[in-house]
């Protein structure tokens, strides 16, 4: 098995073709084993140099919805009436610590999402034109 760290991006593609070309093989066989550790290097590789960060907590809440079906009325239990949820949607207010609570035991939304960091505090995002 000839391996190579993955260090460049060059390595990355020369990585991500080999991969590709290995794709399917058994398990337990010496190309499913090569496979494995490639895999393993490339995400090693994207974890450190294209580090995904979690979304901000309106769109963490978005996507819940969208997959649970809820509407906006499903998350005044959560949030308050009806304004309020207008208000968070819409980044017109924050979460209070309450509202993450409760979001996140009641909707199983990631606390990482639901609690920002001081860098995505300081930037105002628009909210979808469709809320």
């Amino acid at each position: 098995m000839d391996i190579r760290l993955t260090k460049t991006e060059q390595d990355y593609d020369a990585a991500l073709a080999e991969i590709e070309a290995l794709w399917g093989a058994a398990i337990g066989s010496p190309e499913g084993d090569k496979l494995d550790v490639l895999l393993t290097l490339a995400e090693a590789y994207e974890t450190k140099h294209d580090p995904v960060a979690p979304p901000d907590p309106v769109e963490a809440i978005l996507f819940r919805m969208e997959q649970a079906g809820l509407q906006n009325k499903d998350l005044e239990p959560y949030i308050g009436h009806s304004g309020r949820v207008s208000e968070v949607l819409s980044r017109q207010r924050p979460l209070t610590l309450d509202m993450i609570r409760k979001l996140w035991k009641g909707l199983n939304i990631p606390l990482e999402s639901l609690i920002q960091a001081e860098d995505h505090d300081r930037r105002q995002r628009r909210a979808p034109s469709w809320l």
